[in-house]
């Protein structure tokens, strides 16, 4: 008769469970540093932050309105850390994904902003503009064994300063504020269900694009040969080598998927107009959030999609501090936290899936053991 197996000993609970308990303990310290910052008003703080847009619950259109904006930011963090979990589930670490996602900004506003095209061409220029830089990474991984990290970190600070090059053009960016210009008429993404949303002109496909993109990589890794293939080149190159792959197509192959994700994360973000660019004097943070939501998702597709909406909802939930006790940035401290707990995720994950003896009992391979060898013994005698 087949062994029934407990529920805690099943790995995606246990995934779950360490999630969610990198997540309280991460909100636990933020409450803490509230405290020590200004202790009266600390449980107000905190309060405010996790409540974010459900201060409008008397108010139905700004509460979907708000909602909606989430919704919408929560669009770049997710496809990075997609962008990411594909590559790590193919066993390479792309840590160049912020490099990708900002060659992403240069090609979808540019193509937007200096030469007006259509919101579907610039979304796949975005697109090709991250495979390509993917592409980079991957050949020269492939090719010259040169560390996907390495790599990715130079590609990513070249990316941005192209992309304030780029985009520092008159004809694109508003030179007396740094900014760019607003992206208009054709070259915005299509609405999504804007009137249900409080009438948020930025809700936009990108949302429903983005579950698509994790149901994708979802059926791709787990149910197609193609997947595994690349799965197994990253677990042993020799091993898929052996067997008849093309490992050296496949690594770059994996890095061009991975590029071209984080650039779609960009093109669906900034195509809907919330957001202009900004001379910036460091790579964005949004590849390296991908890197911790990814690990908060479990490294999973789907549980992607919540970390990166449970993130994006903290981070928002800033904007409703009281900013005559505490510093609005107090919320991406405690995403900080967050995030640097995530690390830990597969920690936890670890400590649980360990069997648990009761206390004087040993295991059941230990008197499996015991009994062969004593076996052994008397046939010696």
């Amino acid at each position: 008769m087949k062994e029934k197996t407990s529920i805690f000993n099943k790995p995606g609970f246990q995934t779950l469970l360490a999630s969610v308990l990198c997540a309280v303990l991460g909100i636990f310290l933020g409450y803490i540093i509230l405290l020590l910052m200004n202790p009266e008003h600390a449980a107000e703080g905190m309060f405010a932050i996790l409540r974010n847009f459900f201060k409008f619950a008397g108010n139905q259109k700004k509460l979907m309105s708000a909602l909606g904006s989430v919704l919408v930011k929560s669009v770049p963090v997710i496809l990075c850390a997609e962008a990411i979990l594909f590559a790590f589930k193919t066993g390479l670490f792309n840590i160049g994904c912020a490099g990708q996602y900002t060659v992403g900004i240069i090609a979808s506003l540019y193509t937007a902003l200096a030469l007006h095209w259509n919101w579907f061409f610039c979304v796949l220029a975005a697109i090709a503009a991250g495979a390509i830089w993917g592409c980079i990474c991957g050949f020269f991984k492939a090719y010259f064994n040169v560390n996907e990290v390495i790599a990715g970190i130079m590609l990513n600070w070249i990316a941005l300063y192209v992309c304030n090059i780029v985009l520092g053009n008159k004809t694109v960016m508003d030179t007396t504020k740094s900014e760019t210009h607003n992206v208009k008429d054709a070259s915005l993404l299509p609405a999504f269900m804007s009137e249900f949303f409080g009438k948020n002109k930025y809700m936009t496909i990108a949302v429903p694009l983005t579950i698509i993109i994790a149901i994708l990589i979802l059926f791709v890794l787990n149910k197609t040969t193609f997947g595994y293939e690349l799965k197994a080149t990253g677990h042993s190159k020799d091993a898929a080598k052996y067997a008849g792959m093309n490992a050296k197509r496949n690594i770059i192959l994996s890095l061009v998927i991975s590029g071209a994700i984080a650039g779609l994360a960009a093109g669906l973000y900034y195509l809907t107009g919330i957001e202009h660019y900004k001379i910036a004097s460091s790579v964005p943070g949004m590849g390296f959030s991908g890197i911790a939501v990814a690990f908060l998702g479990g490294l999973h597709p789907i549980g992607t999609i919540f970390a990166g909406l449970f993130v994006t909802y903290i981070t928002q939930g800033g904007q409703y501090l009281n900013t005559n006790y505490y510093n609005p940035q107090v919320a991406d401290l405690m995403i900080a936290i967050i995030i640097y707990l995530c690390g830990f995720v597969l920690f936890f994950k670890t400590i649980m899936s360990k069997p648990v003896s009761k206390l004087g009992t040993a295991p059941a391979d230990t008197k499996k053991n015991d009994a062969e060898n004593k076996a052994a013994d008397k046939k010696e005698v």
